[in-house]
């Protein structure tokens, strides 16, 4: 029998794609389990901040004349940083004229965790020191505005740490961080340096 009459070998079946394997699970459930989970900051700082009886006096760092010049020049370091981290957030998403370098990466999570580190104080300061506060338009807004930024900004750290999300989710949380972060900025640090003055 020759070798051209032998008959094919089988073949292996193709093993189907990775995707048809393993389906993505939904995206939904696990955005309403970070909601959630950033409604449950948002209102455990409201609820501290309201019971809390407030102390006068949280934070003061060396080199500043009191607590609250060190709350709003950490307060303006971290809007700083937060433009900082939305340029470079528009440029790696192809937002702007030109085309990031490598770096624009590393920058725009330094930034962030700058940020929110420069911002820690300040919400030390705001909850013990002070309080939620209702006395006037400006500063129910400002407090309001605090507890829901720390909410937006749990929710925007769990979506980053799953895979499969939406494409909108990531640019919409941070855009809500970063209007928070920018009223907190108005109504207290742009405040203070219109009402009070500049000084440290």
């Amino acid at each position: 029998m020759s070798q051209d009459a032998l008959p094919p070998l089988p073949t292996a079946p193709t093993p189907p794609p990775a995707a048809a394997r393993r389906p993505k699970p939904p995206a939904g459930p696990a955005l309403i389990a970070f909601g959630l989970a950033g409604a449950a900051v948002s209102l455990t700082l409201g609820a501290f901040g309201r019971l809390h009886q407030p102390a006068g006096i949280a934070v003061n760092i060396a080199g500043f004349s009191g607590p609250l010049e060190a709350k709003v020049w950490l307060a303006s370091l971290a809007a700083a940083l937060a433009v900082v981290q939305l340029a470079t957030a528009l440029a790696m998403y192809r937002k702007l004229w030109f085309k990031p370098p490598r770096w624009f990466g590393r920058v725009h999570r330094w930034s962030g965790r700058l940020a929110f580190l420069a911002s820690l104080p300040v919400a030390m300061h705001c909850l013990y020191a002070l309080g939620l506060q209702s006395y006037d338009t400006r500063v129910l807004v400002h407090s309001i505005t605090g507890c829901l930024f720390f909410g937006e900004f749990t929710v925007k750290m769990l979506t980053l740490t799953r895979r499969g999300m939406p494409h909108w989710a990531l640019p919409v949380l941070g855009g809500l961080v970063f209007t928070g972060l920018t009223v907190l900025w108005l109504t207290s640090s742009l405040w203070f340096f219109t009402t009070v003055g500049v000084r440290f």
